[in-house]
């Protein structure tokens, strides 16, 4: 999709990315010299998802209880924004909390104390026709993303909403709990608020991103597919109260039946079109994350795709590209691999296989977990047990290159936020299970001529 807008804002704010405090990323001389050199697989995924985790704990903004936008430990930060929440990271971090509950690492009454704080401050924080913006104060005030995006982003708004209608599943298993039930109705409301129709601009067949109560529609971004954006429409047409049509799927997302027109890269189907303007065979692999946090792909199709084929082939892409390495990146291979949008020497950079700077991006294979396991697996083994030094507190750093002998002790919500959640699905379908037992959202789904077939059952 046509995220280079979004980068192009992002740009200046990450200058602070370069500079002569970059640590060394020298590879560890043998296992056993790793921290982590004894664990086995079942421990490395219990390390890695109880790091990220951290990351919505204990990292939270402390007013909020919300995921702040960055976490950098050395410090050193664009615009001192180190207390900005973000939305659709937030989305990430509630789901993220009930991997906490589910692994154990706090009890079902930290996430009961978490949740209605949360609920208090979403509540009152700034919404524009219900929407929530793209980032916003401790205060509940907007923090504008770029000049003109100071109003309602719809799609962080939709991976918000994706999160908190699973915390919403989680507790209907409660109802014999007044705090479990007081969070349930309370996340229905502000799911109920959300005017989804709204965004269609008057009417038009399109859901557009933004809007601004200064600037109006002039970011002018409608969301066409393929691209990170399903779950919003999923959840526009499922909308109890500010529902789209069909149509609107249709002509705006689908694009008339032109997501249809898949091609082949690396010898796999792409499965849709994967829409850029500059016609990129495949998008980075956060667009094979956020949308699916919830939303089940196992058995998911409707009349333009496979949602399992096309989210596994994506993955492969890329594991494929690093294999063959057509660059010739130091550290390329079956253990190193995986491409999406992240920091990089650069500042922040949307990593893809047509625009490969030799960033490797961690959560691109580990968040990949489902769709494969083999490759994400052997990717895990090689950070913490062959690349522990771009380990920290909140796992495994934002991105690392080898080739340039960059990292930085850094992290975004948006990428750390999908790891935890992702490899939750891969090993018992928690948050699909809940998400998917929404009967607005099958409902939305079968509006929309989705089939679902449950094939965790």
């Amino acid at each position: 999709m046509k995220f280079q807008v979004l980068i192009l804002a992002l740009a200046t704010l990450f200058v602070g990315c370069k500079g002569n405090n970059t640590p060394k990323t020298e590879k560890a001389k043998t296992k056993e010299s790793s921290k982590f050199g004894n664990l086995s697989d079942l421990a490395l995924l219990d390390t890695v998802q109880k790091q990220t985790f951290e990351y919505f704990w204990s990292g939270a903004e402390p007013t909020s209880g919300l995921a702040r936008e960055r976490i950098h430990l050395d410090g050193i930060y664009p615009s001192n924004d180190q207390d900005v929440i973000t939305i659709g990271g937030s989305g990430f971090g509630v789901m993220a909390l009930l991997v906490g509950v589910e692994r154990g690492f706090i009890s079902k009454e930290q996430l009961t104390e978490r949740m209605l704080r949360i609920l208090d401050f979403l509540e009152k924080a700034d919404r524009f026709h219900g929407a929530w913006p793209h980032w916003l104060h401790p205060d509940g005030s907007t923090a504008p993303f770029s000049k003109m995006d100071d109003g309602g982003d719809l799609v962080e708004s939709a991976f918000m909403i994706q999160g908190l209608l699973t915390v919403k599943e989680y507790f209907d298993q409660y109802t014999d709990n007044p705090q479990g039930k007081n969070i349930s109705e309370r996340i229905q409301r502000i799911w109920e608020e959300v005017e989804w129709d709204w965004y269609t601009k008057g009417g038009e067949n399109v859901l557009y991103w933004h809007w601004s109560p200064k600037f109006g529609w002039d970011m002018n971004f409608p969301v066409g597919g393929y691209n990170e954006a399903l779950i919003m429409y999923v959840l526009a047409a499922s909308s109890p109260t500010h529902p789209i049509s069909k149509d609107v799927y249709e002509k705006g997302w689908a694009r008339n039946g032109a997501i249809a027109k898949d091609t082949v890269y690396y010898g796999l189907n792409t499965e849709l079109d994967h829409y850029e303007h500059d016609a990129a065979p495949v998008g980075p692999l956060f667009w094979a994350h956020y949308s699916y946090l919830g939303l089940n792909p196992n058995g998911l199709k409707d009349q333009y795709g496979d949602y399992w084929k096309l989210n596994q082939n994506h993955a492969m892409i890329h594991y494929k590209h690093a294999v063959a390495n057509p660059n010739n990146f130091k550290g390329y291979g079956k253990d190193c691999w995986g491409l999406t949008s992240s920091y990089s020497m650069n500042g922040y950079a949307g990593h893809r296989p047509d625009q490969d700077l030799g960033v490797i991006s961690p959560t691109a294979a580990l968040s990949s977990m489902p769709y494969t396991p083999y490759q994400s697996l052997n990717f895990l083994r090689y950070m913490y047990k062959e690349q522990d030094s771009l380990i920290g507190k909140f796992g495994p750093y934002d991105a690392f290159s080898l080739e340039k002998n960059w990292s930085l002790p850094r992290y975004l919500a948006i990428d750390q936020g999908p790891i935890p959640v992702m490899i939750e699905n891969y090993r018992t379908g928690l948050l699909w299970d809940l998400f998917m037992r929404n009967e607005e959202v099958l409902e939305g789904l079968k509006k929309l001529g989705f089939t679902y077939t449950n094939k965790n059952d």
